[in-house]
């Protein structure tokens, strides 16, 4: 019994910030640690080591300003997503080199199967849409860029 993932489910009130500061990769896999484990009860130094593991098989930076890290962290209980929006691009390794200014991260349960693929995947065809990227460039609050990211990922058959 296969089910969608929706962004509203992966992106719980609190999960999406904006104008974040770091000097490079590692800061701002720390900050989406400390965030998904104020929503998780999984521990951020657990979250975090997960999140550089995934980092150091090979950047998670798919191009256009854009990183989509993701890993499966032990304990978590369902998928869960942080967004952030960079207050300043930072160098992510992206195959495209440029810096990345729009992280989406997802995190998944270890047992978690396909249902991680899925979202991964519904993640990635969003955040290819230009138009979207620029309007959440352009957001005024963190409120306004979930309310994007949970409108432009609803499914097309309801």
């Amino acid at each position: 019994m296969a089910s969608v993932v929706s962004v509203s489910d992966l992106l719980a009130p609190g999960s999406v910030a904006m104008r974040i500061s770091g000097a490079g990769k590692r800061p701002i896999l720390s900050v989406i640690a400390e965030m998904a484990a104020r929503n998780s009860g999984v521990k951020a130094p657990l979250i975090f080591d997960v999140l550089i593991h995934r980092e150091n098989a090979g950047s998670t930076g798919v191009g256009q300003g854009v990183a989509i890290p993701h890993a499966r962290v032990p304990g978590l209980e369902k998928l869960r997503g942080v967004f952030l929006r960079l207050a300043t691009p930072v160098e992510f390794e992206a195959v495209d080199d440029r810096p990345v200014d729009l992280v989406f991260a997802l995190l998944a349960p270890l047992e978690c199967g396909s249902e991680h693929l899925r979202a991964l995947s519904r993640i990635a065809r969003l955040m290819r849409d230009p138009e979207l990227r620029r309007q959440v460039r352009a957001a005024p609050s963190a409120a306004a860029i979930r309310a994007l990211l949970v409108r432009e990922a609803r499914p097309s058959a309801v």
